[in-house]
């Protein structure tokens, strides 16, 4: 911290005896236009440059456009030829561009995240040397990399480098200095001399020049005529004002320090244009043709004031009146900047003049509709909704509902819509609902719908949803085949059930059951909850037994077969062959069953028995084996025989 505090007196200290300069040039400047820049010596951090250029009324450095970095160049130029000699390394000067901790790197503008401390919006010009890192973690700053031991050519513009921004005692890798920027509002002429003198320019950033090509508003300029130490010499002291709106003038008249001993020969005269001589050894400044002499009796200024192309860009120049001054009109679409010298774009969108999006290009808009939208014809209005249901436009599989910029689709009974875009339609599958079969046997789903159906020996009642005990046919059924049914025996791995063969009523006129009507869509739609034991062949060779399914299509004006009563004795007897089938099927099942456990108790016992005999075989053969153990008893006892009539004597 000392180490900075010191360094940083010094400078001050040094800076201040510059600007009690004597008559030379004490320091690198160059003035242009409306600001002066000023090159420094100093291995700074970024902060502590910049506050040194704050003390005088400036900033660090601006590089806006491809004119400021010559005028930078230039400056740097005589920074580096006050040195006899410098070593061949590269050098860093800062200038005032520097990007925020926490504001990360945006490829996408020229300045890539970056903004420059004297404030001011993103200017399109730049000169990176290399690709910047992405980070976002620490405060970044930006300084002009460039030879020293090499002379800076116009045509080569130093590049930019960023990196840290240093601290106090640790200023960065390679920084040699910094450079500041002064603005004004004016600048006048520098002081012509008619002979032999010297003038010094004091600016008020405290820093003295002898040769300034523009010396800023409010600069004292100290003259001081003669040759040397001759006894003849005369100061004089002026002050640059403001004279007029826009114009800065000395308040000075004619030459200064003329002598007649020299006359024109000396500088010309220290006029502008032309010298002219007199009899008398003075002389008087004049302006060629097109061209007036000011008010100073030196300059000379065009008679049309946009001679020398004051305003830049797409800005035109207008004379005023009498040629004394002019202004920049720019064209339709654009506006003056702060400079009023050249022009930038108006953002027409900013008073929202279109009806819905408003896109801002260079001079212009133009105006566009939100999705859902397109533009209107002549006479009707700038955007209208668009129909997207219209025929041939519709992205819905099935209904589709336009709504304002927008539609929404949606699905027929028996059809879900698709999560995957809301266009499509899936098949609902009503035979394996959330709410449990919807047939008390058979269901058959469709596309769209579904259709209930029974097993062998059972029809479907009227309701056609349950199961009555009805009379079925083994045979195949009587008249042309249904062609609904035809599909479904090809595509289907289940049959459909044969036609419901009509009743009779008492009158002996056939009926068909009343069914409910359902959609049939598909003939190739999944059968669900079909027992597929049931579905197999009888016992009858070249005989399909299919299940009775409730038909969609009642027979109607069906002819009345011959013999009415044979008919219904012919479908009572297949129906009770029917029921003996379907008996059949139960018993054998469990007969089969039956023998299969009596073979497999069998299997068991005879398992059983072979362990043992060769158990018998693996023990030991002894004597012992073949005999038992008695149980004793006394001898008394043993003596005795008890069914002997006397006592100790044997029958």
């Amino acid at each position: 911290m000392a180490t900075s505090v010191g360094l940083l007196l010094l400078l001050l200290l040094l800076l201040r005896q510059l600007g009690a300069g004597t008559g030379a040039d004490t320091e690198a400047v160059v003035c242009a236009g409306t600001a002066c820049y000023t090159a420094h010596w100093g291995k700074l951090s970024a902060a502590e440059a910049q506050n040194l250029c704050l003390q005088n009324g400036g900033n660090l450095a601006t590089v806006k456009s491809e004119e400021e970095a010559q005028h930078v160049q230039q400056v740097l130029a005589q920074l580096l030829r006050r040195e006899a000699a410098l070593t061949a390394r590269m050098g860093k000067f800062w200038i005032g561009l520097q990007r925020e901790k926490g504001k990360c790197l945006d490829p996408s503008l020229p300045l890539k995240g970056f903004s420059w401390v004297g404030g001011g919006e993103d200017t399109p010009y730049s000169n990176w040397h290399k690709e910047l890192r992405n980070s976002c973690i620490s405060k970044r700053c930006v300084s002009l990399l460039l030879d020293l031991s090499q002379p800076l050519l116009p045509r080569r513009l130093p590049k930019w480098s960023e990196g840290p921004c240093g601290s106090p005692g640790s200023p960065g890798s390679n920084i040699e200095g910094f450079v500041c920027k002064f603005s004004f509002k004016g600048m006048c002429r520098p002081l012509a001399l008619g002979g032999p003198g010297q003038v010094t320019y004091t600016t008020p950033f405290q820093t003295t020049s002898s040769s300034l090509e523009a010396v800023p508003f409010a600069s004292a300029a100290n003259v001081a005529c003669g040759e040397g130490d001759k006894d003849d010499s005369q100061s004089h002291y002026f002050l640059c004002k403001e004279k007029a709106p826009d114009v800065f003038d000395w308040g000075s008249s004619g030459p200064l320090c003329v002598s007649p001993k020299y006359g024109c020969n000396f500088n010309n005269g220290g006029c502008h244009q032309d010298c002219f001589e007199g009899g008398d050894g003075s002389f008087l400044c004049g302006c060629r043709p097109g061209f007036r002499l000011l008010d100073d009796l030196v300059t000379c200024a065009s008679r049309n004031p946009c001679s020398s192309s004051p305003c830049r860009g797409g800005a035109t120049c207008i004379p005023g009146p009498h040629g004394k001054n002019y202004t920049c009109r720019c064209p339709q679409g654009y506006q003056l900047d702060s400079s009023q010298l050249d022009c930038v774009d108006v953002d027409e969108c900013q008073d929202s003049p279109c009806a819905q999006e408003c896109v801002n290009t260079p001079g212009s808009f133009r105006c566009e509709c939100w999705v859902g939208y397109e533009p209107g014809g002549p006479g009707e209005e700038a955007c209208q909704d668009v129909d997207e249901c219209a025929l041939g436009r519709s992205p819905c599989a099935q209904g589709c509902t336009n709504t304002e910029g927008s539609f929404h689709c949606s699905c027929e009974e028996g059809y879900v819509l698709a999560r995957e875009d809301g266009t499509q339609c899936h098949d609902v599958d009503e035979c394996v609902g959330p709410e449990g079969p919807l047939c008390d046997s058979l269901c058959f789903n469709t596309q769209g719908s579904f259709r209930c159906g029974c097993l062998p020996g059972w029809v479907l009642a009227p309701n056609g949803v349950s199961c009555a005990m009805g009379p079925v046919s083994l045979g195949p059924p009587s008249g042309p085949p249904d062609e609904e049914y035809k599909g479904e025996r090809e595509g289907s791995t289940v049959p459909p059930a044969a036609t419901a063969s009509p009743t009779r009523g008492p009158e002996g006129t056939p009926k068909s059951t009343p069914t409910t009507r359902r959609p049939l869509l598909s003939s190739d739609a999944p059968i669900t909850s079909v027992p597929l034991e049931v579905l197999a062949p009888s016992g009858s060779p070249g005989l399909w037994r299919e299940p009775s399914i409730h038909h969609t299509t009642a027979a109607s004006g069906a002819q009345e077969p011959a013999g009415g009563d044979s008919s219904v004795a012919t479908q009572n007897d297949d129906g009770t062959d029917g029921q003996k089938l379907l008996l059949f099927y139960i018993l054998g099942t469990v007969v089969g069953i039956l023998l299969l456990l009596a073979l497999a108790l069998g299997l068991l016992v005879y398992r059983k028995r072979r362990a043992k005999r060769e158990e018998k075989k693996e023990k030991p053969q002894n004597a012992a084996d073949s005999y038992s153990w008695v149980p004793e008893r006394a001898e008394s006892r043993a003596m005795e025989n008890q069914y002997s009539p006397t006592p100790g004597t044997d029958c």
